[in-house]
């Protein structure tokens, strides 16, 4: 199937003459080449900040949830306890992020943003929303809200679990 062909979707569809077979059938497909694009604007978005979206994430919800375990943050961001260990080693080792005795358990630490990490999420934050304004703009509010729930329900899915 050429892609020009592929489901009716015109010849605009791709932008050259490559016959991409099953893959604008497949919704992995789509969702990866989505996701690069997105991602790429973000990277364009926070330039200057040294910031990843993984890291973004980590400052977002440290920031939301100070004190928050190292254990429930690398729960929420969905890795492993280990490799969040060693992320919020780097960010701590930035000034971005303070490890602090937990209230609750003497066993584990309490993560909040130092004083810088609150300013780079503050100004990352305004960037990455004006990002989205621009990356999700052809979609309205309700189709917005129904892009968000597709999405949540597949990572929710079996195939997200």
């Amino acid at each position: 199937m050429k892609a020009q062909t592929a489901r009716g979707r015109g010849p605009d569809y791709v932008a050259d003459d490559i016959d991409y077979d099953v893959l604008p059938d497949l919704l992995g497909y789509h969702l990866r080449r989505a996701q690069v694009s997105v991602f790429g604007g973000f990277s364009q978005a926070i330039a200057g900040q040294n910031l990843t979206p993984g890291q973004f994430g980590v400052l977002v919800l440290i920031g939301a949830n100070a004190g928050l375990s190292q254990s429930a943050l690398a729960r929420a961001v969905g890795i492993e306890r280990s490799t969040m260990v060693a992320a919020i080693d780097g960010l701590e080792s930035r000034g971005l992020v303070e490890r602090r005795p937990s209230t609750v358990d003497r066993r584990s630490n309490a993560l909040v943003l130092s004083a810088k990490g609150k300013s780079l999420v503050n100004k990352a934050k305004a960037r990455v929303k004006a990002h989205e304004d621009e990356a999700f703009g052809m979609l309205d509010a309700a189709e917005r809200a129904t892009l968000m729930d597709l999405l949540y329900r597949v990572w929710r899915g079996p195939a997200g679990t």
